[in-house]
């Protein structure tokens, strides 16, 4: 595996493409393999062993594509699975938490910071956790919001509908006095401009997808591991996969990503079943 090789990115379906696309803006100049477990989404109603089973699914699959690092683009299988990961695989490993919770430490001013998420991400306590290692006298204030990764995967990202069901949810962030608002899920960040309607102006908002790909710019040269060279055109260095529904998810991804995907290509994820502790 030299530095050429790819960076793997994963995700329960379509949000990780927020990730994905920061990264083709942040360091172009890199090839990546995404995968989508669209069959299986969403992730964040799922148990923390269902979640760790179809991670590790998953970087088996994306070692077959020779990468030289891993992102995992979902804030649920971040604070699931992300550590376990880590112990079991030699390949680099990297959530989309730490580098969201180190910026919104950093920035808050009142030490009071709201975090927003699925279920899963936000029962996981898996931010108030790292947001504490990098300033303890902060104080979190979660809230889940798992209506909206449906909304955004139904293309509802400026809907009054939208707007209303985030709106219902801030309410209980209010009177919290919050300065920042990470946006704990991909997904969210096609709903920024929703989401900074309903907080106002005087929270900052942090995005993951942003933070993450700088992390990663950060690890690549720490390890050594850029690329030695441009790729090459977008149809050659950048590859996608998804468990099902390949069609809309290119539809999606065309919406989003800054060029359009020719082809999506759709695996059985299940085949890449491991025995417990197989790396």
């Amino acid at each position: 595996m030299g530095n050429d090789a790819p960076i793997g990115v994963f995700d329960s379906g379509v949000g990780g493409l927020t990730v994905a696309r920061e990264i083709m803006r942040q360091i172009p100049e890199e090839r990546m393999v995404y995968f989508g477990d669209t069959a299986r989404l969403p992730y964040g109603t799922k148990s923390k062993q269902t979640v760790i089973r179809y991670s590790r699914q998953i970087i088996r699959f994306l070692k077959t594509k020779h990468v030289k690092a891993i992102v995992i683009a979902c804030n649920t299988a971040t604070a699931q699975a992300l550590e376990e990961l880590q112990s079991e695989t030699e390949i680099p490993v990297i959530g989309v938490i730490d580098a969201a919770a180190r910026v919104a430490s950093s920035v808050t001013k009142n030490g009071r910071i709201g975090v927003v998420g699925t279920t899963g991400t936000i029962e996981s306590g898996m931010y108030t956790k790292v947001l504490k290692s990098y300033n303890p006298r902060v104080q979190v204030y979660g809230k889940a919001c798992p209506l909206l990764v449906s909304l955004v995967e139904e293309g509802w990202l400026h809907d009054s509908v939208t707007e209303e069901v985030v709106s219902r949810y801030m309410k209980d962030l209010e009177y919290k006095s919050i300065d920042t608002l990470i946006l704990g899920c991909t997904h969210y960040p096609l709903l920024r401009s929703v989401f900074r309607k309903a907080v106002g102006e005087a929270v900052t908002l942090v995005n993951p997808a942003y933070e993450t790909a700088m992390e990663l710019g950060r690890l690549l040269d720490r390890e050594g591991l850029r690329c030695s060279a441009d790729a090459g055109p977008a149809d050659s260095k950048y590859e996608f996969y998804v468990s099902d529904a390949a069609e809309k998810f290119c539809s999606f991804a065309n919406s989003i990503l800054p060029y359009d995907i020719e082809q999506v290509r759709q695996i059985n994820i299940e085949g890449y079943e491991s025995e417990e502790r197989a790396y």
